[in-house]
Parts: C-alpha cells; sequence; structure tokens
C-alpha cells in the first residue's frame, strides 16, 4: 500500500522546507500540531498538538530516517498512544522530498510501508490531501486554510 502526491509550489525549497519542520508552518498544515525533533537520524520525533488528551496529545511518532535539510525528509511513523491500543505495532514510512522546478517547488510526499491491515491507511488518504493543500496556502500565503472544524 503506498500513498503519493505530487504538489507545486509557488515558493523556494527553504520555504517550502521551514513550512514542513518549523512550528509555524506544521501548526498551519498539521492541524495545529509542532513538529517536536533534533532533525538527526535514528532520533525520535513527534507530532504535538491539540486533540483527545489536551493540547500536548502526540498524534504521531517515530524515528528520523533521513534528515537532508531542503531536499528530504524521511520518518517511521506510529499513530499517537490516543488512536489505538497497539500504536507501537501500526507503523508506515512517510518521506517528503522537494525539487526546484522553475520558480517553484516541487513538493512529493510517499507514505508507504505500511504495517498489514494498519487501521489509518483510509484516513491517511484522506487527510494528506488536506496537509498538503494547507503547505501550498501557507508558502504562498501566509494564511492557514480553515476547514471548518
Amino acid at each position: 500500500m503506498e500513498l503519493k502526491y505530487d504538489f507545486y509550489i509557488h515558493g523556494n525549497k527553504e520555504q517550502v522546507w521551514n513550512a514542513l519542520i518549523l512550528p509555524e508552518g506544521t501548526k498551519s498544515a498539521f492541524f495545529g500540531s509542532e513538529l517536536k525533533s533534533s532533525f538527526v537520524v535514528g532520533e525520535p520525533y513527534e507530532y504535538v498538538g491539540p486533540g483527545a488528551e489536551g493540547e500536548e496529545t502526540v498524534h504521531v511518532y517515530g524515528t528520523v530516517l533521513a534528515c537532508e535539510p531542503q531536499q528530504k525528509l524521511s520518518l517511521i511513523e506510529h499513530p499517537g498512544p490516543a488512536y489505538y491500543p497497539n500504536h507501537a505495532e501500526l507503523e508506515s514510512r512517510i518521506t517528503f522530498t522537494l525539487e526546484t522546478v522553475g520558480n517553484c517547488t516541487k513538493l512529493t510526499l510517499v507514505n508507504d510501508h505500511f504495517t498489514e491491515g494498519h487501521p489509518s491507511f483510509e484516513k491517511a488518504a484522506d487527510s494528506w490531501w488536506m496537509i498538503l493543500s494547507s503547505i501550498k496556502t501557507y508558502v504562498e500565503t501566509g494564511k492557514t486554510l480553515d476547514f471548518g472544524w
């Protein structure tokens, strides 16, 4: 099972990268969550924000597989403990890559290597469109999308 998306964003790679890793960008695109990480390969990361367990709900966590600033970020992902009792057994890989295309940046996201029967596959398929659209809007306008929730 694999999810793959290509988005062309009117912004340079530094702007898109910052939207992927800095609090202002991640909060705008990842439903109010902040990416907490050292970005060192092999080290842990977490997306933390408002949710079922309050303001510090861990939505997604895992391990950094690759981090090449303004080029590539790859992560092993587990859903947060609030979502499934067997969260540590549920896993997928998320890889963001950035490429300059003219005056734009091509952001490619691949979400693959899902554990068999991973219950979040369908939710991920629906959510990535919103997240990537939010990143594009944030980079191009400085504003966030309001999905009415």
